[in-house]
């Protein structure tokens, strides 16, 4: 056998590694992969079924008839209407705040880390468990921010056991947990921008508020596009504030998605049409992370020219 036969021959092992490699390396993601599909499949199988634990006898597919009546169902449309108000209003105003924070503590220097830092508190406190400390400090009775109110001149303030400020009190409670979040992006987004028009701009006099609104947010809005993207994912599903601090309720006030599918399964027994409502759900974000991500292609785009 000649040198180079030995050569080939012994290299064969290694191509092969070389070539399976891939194969091992995405194998961690395929396994991601299957363990999302097959509760997803599961869910669409039994949204096609008419299937209640207390009647189980009756389980048999009926196709698309639990989609049908939601449609037709004035209360599905006032969990829709509630979910998207509630994400609206939870995603606009912690990208306000957390974008003002961010921009106080823009500039690095250590007082500014450790207030960065403490202001992550929040956000390390599971939602459920910061529900149930806002219920106590809200309640009418000897709730502390109960006791303040009173001191500003409103009495008898109910909180979330009024139909009329139950969703200020449960967005108040989400802002609360989640801005942390939305500042921590934006300051890393606003530390990472290109100094180059800044420094232009500051040689050249340009006013602040113009350097903020043509310079800045520009330039940020790929990052804040990402921040209320993930925020989006997140509300339109909340669940372990509201009914922590609800139940859904005063009546139907906060019957957001995931609480109402709570309570179909758990409450009515309602297998096919708690998982009927978790497609509708998954089909509502799927559409809005389309639209959030074109959009965000686009602000790199205009980003980078910027640049």
């Amino acid at each position: 056998m000649t040198a180079a036969a030995v050569k080939s021959h012994e290299a064969a092992p290694r191509r092969r590694k070389a070539n399976l490699l891939p194969y091992f390396l995405s194998l961690p993601a395929l396994l991601v992969c299957v363990g999302i599909l097959i509760p997803f499949v599961t869910a669409i199988y039994y949204s096609l079924l008419r299937f209640r634990l207390n009647l189980p006898m009756l389980k048999g597919f009926i196709w698309f008839q639990n989609y049908i009546d939601f449609l037709t169902d004035a209360t599905f449309w006032h969990t829709v209407r509630v979910s998207l108000l509630y994400t609206a209003l939870t995603v606009g105003v912690e990208l306000v705040f957390g974008l003002t924070i961010a921009l106080l503590l823009q500039k690095p220097s250590r007082v500014n880390n450790v207030i960065s830092v403490l202001l992550l508190l929040p956000l390390m406190t599971a939602p459920a468990i910061a529900a149930l400390m806002w219920k106590l400090m809200t309640n009418p009775n000897f709730g502390v921010l109960s006791y303040f109110v009173q001191l500003l001149g409103v009495s008898n303030f109910k909180w979330a056991s009024d139909p009329n400020t139950a969703l200020f009190t449960v967005v108040l409670v989400d802002v609360w947990v989640y801005t942390p979040f939305i500042m921590i992006l934006l300051l890393a987004g606003l530390r990472s921008l290109p100094q180059q028009p800044f420094e232009a701009a500051a040689l050249d006099g340009v006013p602040r508020r113009f350097v903020f609104f043509r310079i800045t947010l520009p330039m940020l809005m790929p990052y804040m596009v990402t921040a209320a993207l993930f925020r989006l994912l997140d509300s339109i599903q909340q669940f372990d504030i509201i009914y922590p601090m609800t139940q859904g309720g005063p009546g139907d006030t906060l019957l957001v998605f995931q609480v109402r599918s709570y309570l179909e399964f758990y409450q009515y027994t309602n297998v096919g049409k708690s998982a009927a409502l978790l497609i509708i759900l998954w089909a509502i974000t799927y559409a809005l992370s389309n639209v959030f991500i074109k959009q965000w292609l686009r602000l790199r785009e205009r980003a980078r020219g910027l640049a």
